[in-house]
């Protein structure tokens, strides 16, 4: 687990492209066979992937926690975006076919990543967050999911929001995580951008080709930065900082939340005129 630390946005001015990514950008999520995790101290939020092939993978955090096992203390959130596979919780076993999703409650000792097929691996994203009580596992399905479906053409953000840990559908302590696809010729994900003061964010792109890139903005809104991105890698985003981005072909991504409240809407609008 690599650890990231907080920077005031006073320090993001004089950052170069190459210190901006490596305090902000998250370039290797899945590695075959492996967890790869990060800790930001932004809300003490970890997130990261694992992606199982021949043998199941487990998260054995617990000494850099100051616990006796990962979820002592924390709830976390797991959404599939590789082959199908099989996530075990304290012996229950849950199917998690792509783009599934699963809500894992404080207090669960034991967590292995299975794939089904090591020629399709899964590719498990989780986000996991400090935790006061403990809500029950609930598993989400993408096809019992509603989306709210927003934007138009004419502004090229024509989108389907997927709200997984979310109040609609089961109970957190902090937690909130979704998944945003972009229909095709749409490429701007939020703009008029806004920030959550009172919440982090945390966004990861992936469904991209190869050669396509993500231009994701951050930074106060009178002093604003970027970052490239390319498939599958993350961003760190303050609580405040906008984080809105553009690609040059649609792409998905998955924005993980947490902080003062669980409330999905409570955002300050950024004005466009007021964009530097």
């Amino acid at each position: 687990m690599e650890t990231r630390y907080a920077h005031h946005p006073e320090d993001m001015k004089k950052y170069t492209t190459e210190q901006l990514r490596s305090q902000f950008l998250v370039e290797r999520i899945f590695s075959e066979g492996e967890v790869n995790l990060t800790y930001t101290h932004v809300d003490r939020m970890i997130f990261g992937g694992a992606m199982p092939t021949t043998e199941p993978l487990t998260i054995s955090l617990s000494k850099e926690l100051g616990v006796s096992y990962f979820l002592e203390r924390r709830e976390m959130g797991v959404i599939n975006i590789g082959g199908d596979g099989v996530i075990v919780l304290d012996g229950i076993e849950y199917d998690m076919k792509r783009r599934d999703g699963l809500y894992v409650g404080k207090g669960t000792k034991e967590i292995l990543f299975y794939s089904k097929d090591i020629t399709d691996p899964a590719k498990f994203y989780l986000n996991s967050v400090p935790a006061h009580q403990t809500y029950p596992t609930v598993k989400i399905d993408i096809n019992n999911i509603e989306p709210l479906r927003l934007g138009d053409p004419s502004t090229l953000n024509k989108r389907a929001i997927y709200q997984y840990v979310h109040p609609n559908v089961c109970q957190s302590c902090q937690l909130q995580l979704g998944l945003t696809m972009l229909e095709a010729g749409s490429a701007w994900n939020t703009m008029p951008c806004h920030t959550h003061e009172r919440r982090m964010e945390v966004y990861l792109y992936f469904d991209m080709e190869p050669e396509t890139r993500v231009f994701h903005f951050m930074g106060k809104p009178n002093e604003t930065r970027h970052l490239v991105l390319s498939n599958e890698q993350a961003a760190i985003s303050p609580s405040w900082s906008i984080h809105s981005g553009v690609g040059t072909s649609n792409y998905t991504f998955i924005w993980g939340m947490c902080g003062e409240n669980i409330t999905y809407d409570d955002m300050d609008i950024v004005k466009m005129e007021d964009l530097r």
